[in-house]
């Protein structure tokens, strides 16, 4: 049974929470096994398990999916271009998030439960004057593309990090 606080699950705060902490070990650094490539992912993929339960695509859903993805996109390069990566002895990439890599992946995570928050208290009025303005189905419609927003940012993130480690890797 799911406790309800103001209109977010206990499981939803876990989620989003856990989805922000994942930027402590990118703080630490990680070598690029890969483990600790996929490991975001399956996050990420777990929480879209959880929560995505249809695919909206009327109106101007898929607009706002699109939306998502670009901005998480952006997001995740960014974060993956702001990584710091060294070679380690036994010639792994080793990558480090700085605080600029830090404070985005925190933005793009926390932006995300930010929003959740203020829809489920307060925001909902609003949010739905502006969905029917902009001919945005509903709630699945939000939830579809902030999970696509995730998504984008933890794939662009991974895709420059991998592309980077490669290059550290061989230069040695």
């Amino acid at each position: 049974m799911k406790r309800k606080l103001m209109g977010m699950t206990t499981t939803d705060y876990v989620i989003s929470a856990s989805l922000i902490l994942l930027v402590i070990p990118q703080i630490r650094g990680v070598r690029q096994t890969l483990h600790h490539t996929l490991l975001p992912l399956v996050a990420v993929a777990a929480a879209a398990a959880y929560y995505l339960k249809s695919f909206p695509t009327q109106g101007h859903d898929l607009g706002l999916d699109i939306a998502g993805v670009v901005a998480g996109a952006v997001l995740g390069v960014a974060c993956g271009a702001a990584t710091r990566l060294s070679r380690a002895s036994d010639g792994i990439a080793f990558a480090r998030a700085g605080a600029l890599a830090a404070l985005l992946w925190s933005v793009g995570m926390a932006s995300r439960a930010g929003f959740e928050y203020w829809a489920t208290h307060g925001g909902s009025g609003s949010l739905a004057r502006f969905s029917q303005d902009n001919l945005i189905t509903g709630s699945a419609a939000w939830t579809a593309a902030l999970l696509l927003m995730a998504l984008a940012q933890v794939l662009g993130r991974l895709a420059v990090i991998r592309v980077r480690s490669s290059r550290v890797a061989t230069a040695g």
